[in-house]
């Protein structure tokens, strides 16, 4: 009984929650021993914090049970749900290690706006998940500490840098969990775990407290199993946030996904996103999707976003130069283990020499390069010149729909080790992400179907600025007409 406890959706666990049927204490051990069972396999988490969220579960389950005694009393709208969190956010007294060396030790006195706006709605933290060293990363391949394994086949990646996350919420270990994207970091392990995630529109969410990559780029999102479920969790984590300046002093619509079809809405299909070499199997699933949202109403047209093929050299220029300026911080003096060393030129070398994996340093080398004299014009200035290129394309296409439908990554989910050794490949599995990142708009990915290995292929659907409501809306009307978001791995009991 406990472990089916996690196949319910979060509306209908939040309901058992409500009436007393079950308690959030159950639904909590539930999680914590699917973690026990499971993390030998997945690896999905780098901290749990049982002790804490069982202690959380009970003064949920007094406060529910204070409520059923006086009908006039509220509850926070998440409370007793079990969540788990990118170890790329701060939660207050919790190790946050960024996957990284550098900080293994590293306890942040405070948490992140996000987190700490769920949990004043109510949801209990069962742990901190893996993720790319400093959310650098398409596989969840860099963390300095462990490898996470795909739950529908172990010995492939779960992509990254949210990948621990993703693999979590498809191993149905937790009901939600928390990602980054900067360049594709929830929507492509989304995909690759057959999960639904959303990369919100930059300004929507607050980024204080997430320890930064990219800062012009770096989002906050949630992966859920469906649609319906990222945006109940969604709605209580956005709006502006007077510890962040970016975030954007717009209200948060109430995000009602109720509906049968889409008549009326224009899909767009952006022919530069079916390209050659995309996986055969990925380009069937998504071109089916888009036929099934025609057949729910919605009218679906051809469009163009022009600078998609420089998108992959532009975010690769921004995104380092930007880690080389943000990870500057970590000198073995304000942050990381200070070595040994005879001067302070010597702690700084044998800090970034030993705390950063390969990847990061490799990035760091990059965006210094961008960055140094006689460089700057030639590379970084033009890369973001390119950048509002591409945020026009965008612009452009919104006028005549409402929104677009793409693959998310050209391939499923690749071997472990496959492209360890070759850094383009990598790079190359970001390459239908990268544009909503440089162009601020957002997105949401879901599964759409599997190859014939039984591997998940998923879709994204991107939108105009802050219209994350038409997203959720779409996808909610293409799962209530399919089931892909409903199934699990087969070995998951």
């Amino acid at each position: 009984m406990s472990r089916a406890l996690l196949d319910l959706s979060i509306k209908e666990a939040l309901h058992q929650l409500r009436s007393g049927e079950i308690s959030s204490r159950e639904l909590t051990q539930a999680s914590l021993d699917a973690l026990e069972q499971l993390e030998p396999s997945v690896q999905a988490f780098l901290t749990r914090t049982a002790d804490t969220a069982l202690r959380q579960a009970d003064e949920a389950d007094a406060r529910y049970a204070a409520a059923r005694r006086d009908p006039h009393a509220a509850v926070p709208p998440l409370l007793g749900l079990p969540i788990a969190v990118k170890d790329l956010l701060a939660l207050e007294g919790v190790r946050c290690t960024c996957g990284s060396k550098m900080l293994a030790n590293f306890v942040p006195p405070y948490s992140a706006s996000t987190v700490r706006r769920l949990l004043q709605a109510g949801v209990v933290v069962v742990g901190k998940t893996n993720t790319d060293e400093f959310a650098m990363g398409s596989s969840t391949e860099n963390s300095a500490y462990q490898l996470t394994h795909n739950p529908w086949d172990l010995d492939r990646v779960p992509g990254g840098s949210s990948g621990g996350s993703a693999a979590a919420v498809a191993a149905r270990m937790v009901l939600a969990a928390m990602g980054t994207d900067t360049g594709g970091s929830v929507r492509q392990p989304a995909s690759f775990c057959g999960v639904t995630g959303i990369k919100p529109t930059y300004g929507r969410v607050s980024r204080y407290g997430l320890v930064a990559y990219g800062s012009s780029l770096d989002t906050v999102g949630i992966l859920a199993r469906s649609a319906e479920d990222t945006a109940l969790v969604f709605q209580h984590m956005a709006g502006q946030d007077d510890l962040d300046a970016t975030s954007m002093d717009l209200p948060v619509p109430e995000y009602r996904l109720e509906g049968e079809d889409l008549r009326g809405l224009r899909v767009g299909v952006p022919r530069q996103y079916f390209i050659q070499g995309i996986q055969p199997a990925v380009e069937e699933a998504v071109r089916a999707a888009i036929r099934q949202l025609e057949l729910l109403g919605a009218e679906v047209r051809e469009v163009s976003l022009p600078h998609t093929e420089y998108a992959l050299p532009v975010y690769y220029l921004l995104a380092p130069a930007e880690a080389s300026a943000n990870l500057a911080r970590y000198d073995g003096v304000r942050f990381s283990p200070r070595p040994e060393a005879e001067s302070l030129w010597d702690v700084f070398f044998s800090t970034r020499g030993q705390g950063f994996g390969p990847e990061v340093k490799r990035r760091i080398m990059l965006g210094t390069y961008a960055l140094s004299a006689g460089y700057y014009d030639a590379y970084y200035a033009k890369a973001q010149k390119v950048r509002t290129l591409i945020k026009r394309d965008f612009e452009t296409a919104f006028e005549q729909v409402d929104v677009i439908a793409a693959p998310i990554a050209p391939s499923t989910a690749f071997r472990i080790g496959e492209h360890t050794d070759d850094p383009l490949a990598m790079y190359l599995e970001d390459v239908f992400t990268l544009p909503a990142n440089l162009a601020g708009v957002p997105g949401l990915a879901f599964p759409v179907g599997f190859d014939p290995q039984g591997l998940p292929v998923g879709m994204q659907l991107m939108g105009a600025h802050f219209d994350e409501a038409t997203l959720f809306r779409t996808a909610h009307c293409y799962q209530q007409a399919t089931d892909w978001h409903l199934r699990k791995p087969q070995w998951i009991r």
